[in-house]
């Protein structure tokens, strides 16, 4: 072989052989179906990964909204990334008295967020993990939550219990469940670039 032509591959295959091994490993999308024993619907059933070891999130700059509209919560289920600031509106021409009992059944973290009319918004920022039940105290009917996830990456499941939680980073993690009437589930999952099917079963 000549010296010109060894100039030729043996560079072309060394920069092969470097670029195999530096081809990234692309983040993935965990989905599938949550399916609920003894409940009357798989909606509205927080599905979160708990933790990417090492790595931290800083609080989002974008705020999440909780309504009061036709005297309920809309939504009836908020999942948040822990640090985010809720902007608590009122559509109704009635005044509200927006309120949380606990966190996580925790007393000493209730608040109550006073009582305000139509077209005011109210923020809080959500720094505790878990969950939070919403209350009215002028509309004792009125009911939510707000689930505060520990990282980026949570879903929401619909009306039949599909869920989609995007562009996970790849490694190995534990998937969990919140639910209001179930009690919570966990299971552990592989990401390594392609879209992983985890399906789940949360039972009262």
């Amino acid at each position: 072989m000549s010296n010109f032509v060894k100039r030729i591959i043996f560079p072309s295959a060394a920069l092969l052989v470097l670029g195999a091994l530096s081809t990234p490993v692309w983040a993935g999308d965990v989905k599938g179906k949550v399916t609920a024993q003894g409940m009357r619907s798989p909606e509205n059933i927080a599905v979160y990964i708990d933790a990417i070891p090492g790595k931290t999130f800083p609080p989002p700059a974008q705020h999440a909204v909780m309504d009061q509209h036709h005297l309920a919560f809309v939504p009836h289920v908020l999942v948040i990334q822990k640090g985010t600031t809720v902007d608590f509106t009122n559509e109704d021409p009635v005044g509200h008295n927006i309120y949380w009992p606990a966190i996580s059944r925790n007393r000493k973290l209730a608040h109550n967020m006073g009582t305000w009319p139509q077209g005011i918004s109210k923020p809080f920022t959500f720094d505790v993990l878990g969950d939070v039940p919403l209350l009215c105290n002028v509309h004792p009917e009125m009911s939510g939550y707000i689930i505060v996830a520990p990282t980026p990456y949570f879903a929401l499941t619909d009306k039949e219990g599909n869920y989609v939680i995007k562009s996970v980073p790849p490694g190995s993690y534990t998937l969990k469940t919140w639910s209001e009437e179930a009690k919570p589930v966990s299971q552990v999952i592989t990401v390594g670039g392609s879209i992983v099917n985890a399906n789940l079963t949360v039972k009262r």
